[in-house]
């Protein structure tokens, strides 16, 4: 066995500017010139022996492959010790942060279906790229740099933090934050995740220097509001910065999540608030954090097994049918002949301004609207027509090993059902799963359950990602084998 080494560094990574922010994440304009906590990346370089690989967690909604690729070459410049291959980045899932967009050539290769602005007086997803990139990197090397000879335990506790997001109703369709208080209301589409998985790492005295906190929901209790924020993940670093000192750093992992949100729509908000607004946050983050202090980790094990191995994984797309392709056809003609996208758009993003006004929960645009529907038809059609010639996507999987436990990555949105399937079957002690990790050769988006795919809905069509079913259970099969080979 060869000793571990332990190496953290954090960096701010809000935009300094005087522009208007546009934040990503809505399928409309946010502009923000105010900031309700800062943006932040954390880095943890570990090695042991002749081995290495680094994670970096980024307060963003999520971490494209070229970006990451961007990020890399940029450390190996200012230091070529680190194998590229071995960084990976994942997103916290805030939508209150800019976008790092870098431009894409395949047909349907990004997400999202905001219009673009073009006002000089916003920050451009260029302009945050040409910056955040730097900061980055320097700060991935500065924990290479910082590495020294320390130890991990783990440890599992529980929070209230995510809850099933989707309602299934009797007709056979889900929606995203659909109204359970229908009367053909018949229950939440999957259930929900309240382990939180805790790894802790230490220096040779045996104080805690830093961990990885892996929670099953994205930090976006704000992702309706008009202010820069870290969210919750953010939270829970500063009370943690406060429980065991200013060098002490956590990195936020979400694990499959895609149909979570931090939002119990069961209970419709009347026990606790509703997490669309602020307080929200600080009240997750304290959940968080008695998690955090209530936990019991077990012996530092200052030699632990070190395993990694860096595997390029080809998933099969969605693929919509000719028969989809001529029903969206028709549908486009007839959804445009009504009203122009134009004209949709304004009115979409005219009725979202006026629910905003409105006292009370999210979400404040409807998925529903005209503008909408035209963009899930003219989804299905861009579909048809790329998927012969782009009929895979591919990303870098980091599967790791240390000590008992074991990391795997993916760039999806992934749903529960699957974080479930592959933690059963897992032979690690403990099994981090980090979604939106490390971005892929086209957009991921979101990778549906069975249930997901056949009820629709936001987060179950073909617009909302490039997998269906049968390459989620590829994907489980493949980080399932990969995780267990670590360990033979």
């Amino acid at each position: 066995m060869s000793k571990l080494m332990i190496g953290w560094s954090e960096a701010d990574i809000t935009p300094e500017t005087d522009k208007f922010i546009s934040l990503a994440g809505q399928y409309y304009v946010r502009l923000s010139k105010e900031i309700h906590s800062r943006l932040k990346t954390v880095a943890v370089a570990f090695s042991s022996g002749s081995d290495h690989f680094l994670l970096a967690s980024m307060d963003n909604g999520g971490v494209a492959e070229v970006f990451q690729k961007a990020v890399r070459e940029a450390v190996v410049k200012l230091e070529p010790a680190i194998d590229p291959e071995k960084i990976f980045i994942n997103a916290i899932h805030t939508h209150n942060a800019p976008a790092a967009k870098v431009p894409m050539k395949v047909k349907g290769a990004h997400g999202g279906v905001v219009k673009a602005v073009t006002d000089p007086n916003v920050y451009t997803p260029q302009e945050y790229i040409d910056f955040v990139v730097p900061v980055m990197a320097r700060n991935l090397v500065n924990a290479w740099k910082n590495r020294k000879a320390g130890g991990v335990a783990r440890a599992f506790g529980f929070a209230r933090v995510g809850h099933c997001r989707r309602a299934v109703f009797a007709d056979g369709t889900a929606e995203m934050y659909g109204n359970t208080t229908r009367q053909d209301f018949i229950g939440m589409e999957a259930g929900e995740d309240s382990g939180v998985d805790m790894l802790f790492t230490y220096d040779e005295a045996g104080k805690k220097t830093g961990m990885l906190l892996n929670v099953a929901c994205p930090s976006q209790v704000m992702e309706s509001t008009y202010k820069v924020s870290s969210d919750f993940a953010g939270a829970t670093r500063e009370l943690l910065k406060k429980e065991y000192g200013n060098d002490f750093h956590m990195l936020y992992q979400i694990s499959p999540a895609g149909c979570q949100s931090p939002r119990d729509l069961v209970r419709h908000y009347t026990t606790e608030p509703d997490f669309w607004h602020e307080d929200g946050v600080a009240v997750i983050a304290d959940r968080l954090l008695t998690a955090v202090k209530n936990a019991q980790p077990g012996k530092i094990d200052y030699e632990p097994v070190f395993k990694q191995k860096s595997v390029r994984v080809t998933l099969p797309r969605r693929r919509a049918s000719y028969v989809d392709y001529k029903k969206a056809q028709a549908e486009l003609a007839r959804l445009v002949a009504i009203k122009s996208e134009d004209v949709a758009y304004k009115e979409f993003c005219d009725n979202t301004h006026a629910a905003e006004k409105k006292d009370g929960p999210g979400p404040y645009d409807d998925k529903t609207e005209h503008f909408v529907c035209i963009k899930n038809q003219q989804a299905v059609i861009t579909r048809y027509e790329s998927q012969d010639e782009v009929p895979t996507i591919s990303f870098d999987m980091n599967v790791a090993r240390i000590g008992d436990i074991a990391i795997a990555s993916n760039p999806f949105e992934l749903y529960l059902y699957y974080g479930q399937n592959i933690k059963a079957r897992s032979k690690a002690q403990q099994t981090f799963l980090v979604q939106l990790s490390s971005g892929a050769s086209i957009h991921a988006g979101y990778l549906p359950s069975p249930d997901g795919e056949k009820f629709g809905g936001y987060g179950g069509m073909i617009i909302n990602g490039q997998c269906g079913s049968d390459g989620g259970f590829m994907l489980a099969d493949i980080t399932v084998k990969e995780i267990n080979a670590l360990f033979e």
